[in-house]
């Protein structure tokens, strides 16, 4: 063990003594990475119902022990995630002494890993310009950076989904010679990719469209090695057995959810299989209803990642990436896969062709969050054109131009920057308000409601429990356990619009006749105190 540190450790330095400039240039962007996404983490960080909901599950699991075999909702087609995010976040949670803001800074290190990552598929793929390109780019997204500070089972996706697709690299092109340092190297590989991809589909259900570009990529590595070992049993064995237990590792992390499923009369498979099968609201069974809305979905995720949600700018880059696509499918059809390059391109366009194809016929609202399976893929993608593209043509105009081109891109991304506006102070504001809610309570027992737009209880319940008060849920089947003489209703609304003793929300309907017997105003909402109309 002390041989290999200490042969790692010389081949580093080594790296450093040759690459010195691009070490510094590393270390600076990730020092602003981590920057972008630390500072004030604890203000800046969202803190909402989805976020309370969360760490109220992971602290129970700390607390009380209960195994979790769940994770949290989606947003449609009522399905439930795999429980491996609550798991993840568990020891960050229980570092900070219960505080949401140690997963939040979790979270916050993984987008910073994922920005090396991106530079290292970027520079092994293409080289030094491509990483500068996509690393800078992708370390200064607004939007990135946004969904890389809160804890949320989405945000861990880009580094997994990366994960991912480089690993499928790695087993696809796995040297055929029969070592025993080549055959941990693809166990290894074939591991990391089970791993990875149980947390994607454990971070949102998109992680669907990667399995079609894996399975690709993965069985064309299967059909190499069984081309190139010229009967060498030795390597093709080790591929096949690798690929076995890789995909029990993988079986192996997604049955919490089949257990649990299987327990509950596979309500979440029926839930899935309505979502797919049941097409007028959700999907399209026409993968060709996709084509006409192609460039204007790109143009919106260009737009979103890369110019700062500049419309104006981002239809230009649109017009750029398409050209690049067009570029990239006629180099491959004239040289086809020789070269590392040209196979990047080929991995590159199959992740995000498949995923274009796969917003393209949902036909609900896309938002950002969603980019996340594919978006370091877009970054390597136009950092790699430029690099490509500059290595053929030698003309200093092209260097400019696209050396201009970057810069504009960063200056775009430094004008729109989330620091520049002030913190949200979620986190701060339902501490607050549970706090005065805990005080006004007493030892009373009380129910809870949250009059809001995009919110709900969770948020104020984490820290309500996290103060030892026990917050009823009103159950219409069981009033006599579940309702309180108390609610506190939590408006988030301006205050002429809160109306809560005549709210249609269910917390406030069901419990029943009210008058208010308290208001408080404290950190931008109002809190009221109902009781029972005798």
């Amino acid at each position: 063990m002390k041989r290999k540190f200490r042969v790692y450790h010389l081949q580093l330095r080594k790296w450093f003594k040759k690459n010195r400039w691009e070490a510094i240039f590393l270390f600076a962007i990730l020092l602003i990475a981590a920057f972008l996404r630390l500072y004030r983490i604890d203000e800046y960080m969202t803190f909402l119902g989805d976020e309370g909901r969360d760490a109220i599950v992971v602290r129970r699991l700390l607390v009380n022990f209960d195994p979790i075999l769940i994770g949290p909702g989606t947003s449609i087609g009522n399905m439930y995630l795999g429980p491996l995010y609550y798991y993840l976040i568990a020891p960050s949670l229980f570092l900070a002494n219960f505080s949401p803001v140690g997963p939040s800074i979790f979270v916050a290190f993984l987008g910073i890993f994922t920005c090396f990552l991106v530079w290292w598929v970027s520079r092994d793929w293409f080289g030094k310009g491509a990483a500068f390109v996509a690393v800078t780019l992708y370390s200064i997204s607004p939007v990135v950076i946004a969904y890389s500070r809160s804890s949320w089972n989405p945000n861990i996706m880009p580094f997994f989904a990366l994960l991912c697709i480089y690993s499928v690299w790695k087993i696809w092109l796995i040297p055929t010679k029969s070592t025993n340092s080549l055959r941990k190297e693809n166990l290894f590989w074939q591991i990391v990719l089970a791993v990875s991809y149980a947390f994607v589909l454990q971070s949102h259900y998109l992680g669907l469209l990667l399995a079609p570009v894996l399975v690709l990529f993965w069985f064309l590595g299967f059909k190499r090695v069984f081309k190139l070992t010229r009967g060498d049993e030795l390597i093709k064995k080790n591929f096949i057995k690798s690929s076995v237990l890789g995909f029990g590792i993988f079986l192996f992390l997604m049955s919490p959810l089949l257990i649990f499923d299987a327990r509950h009369g596979w309500n979440n498979f029926s839930a899935i299989k309505t979502f797919f099968t049941v097409r007028q609201t959700t999907v399209s069974a026409r993968p060709w209803s996709a084509i006409p809305k192609l460039i204007p979905l790109t143009q919106k995720i260009s737009t979103r990642l890369i110019t700062a949600t500049n419309e104006k700018y981002g239809k230009w880059l649109n017009t750029i990436l398409w050209a690049g696509f067009i570029w990239v499918i006629l180099r491959l059809r004239e040289f086809g896969l020789k070269g590392k390059k040209n196979r990047a391109f080929l991995i590159l366009l199959a992740w995000m062709g498949f995923a274009l194809l796969g917003l393209g016929v949902y036909k609900q609202e896309i938002y950002d969050h969603y980019y996340g399976f594919f978006s370091p893929g877009l970054f390597i993608f136009l950092g790699g054109v430029f690099q490509v593209f500059l290595e053929e043509r030698k003309f200093s105009f092209f260097h400019v131009l696209i050396g201009f081109f970057v810069f504009f891109l960063v200056y775009l991304d430094i004008q729109n920057n989330p620091l520049k506006y002030p913190p949200n102070r979620q986190m701060q504001r339902a501490r607050e308000v549970a706090n005065l809610i805990a005080e006004k309570a007493g030892n009373s027992r009380f129910n809870l409601a949250v009059i809001a737009e995009r919110n709900y209880e969770d948020g104020y319940q984490y820290f309500l429990e996290k103060n030892g008060k026990k917050v009823l849920d009103i159950n219409p089947l069981n009033l006599e356990k579940t309702l309180a003489d108390i609610l506190f209703v939590v408006c988030e609304l301006p205050k002429e619009k809160c109306d809560p003793t005549h709210s249609p929300k269910a917390e406030i309907a069901n419990f029943g006749w009210s008058k208010i017997d308290g208001e408080w105003d404290i950190s931008g909402v109002t809190v009221y105190k109902l009781v029972h109309v005798e």
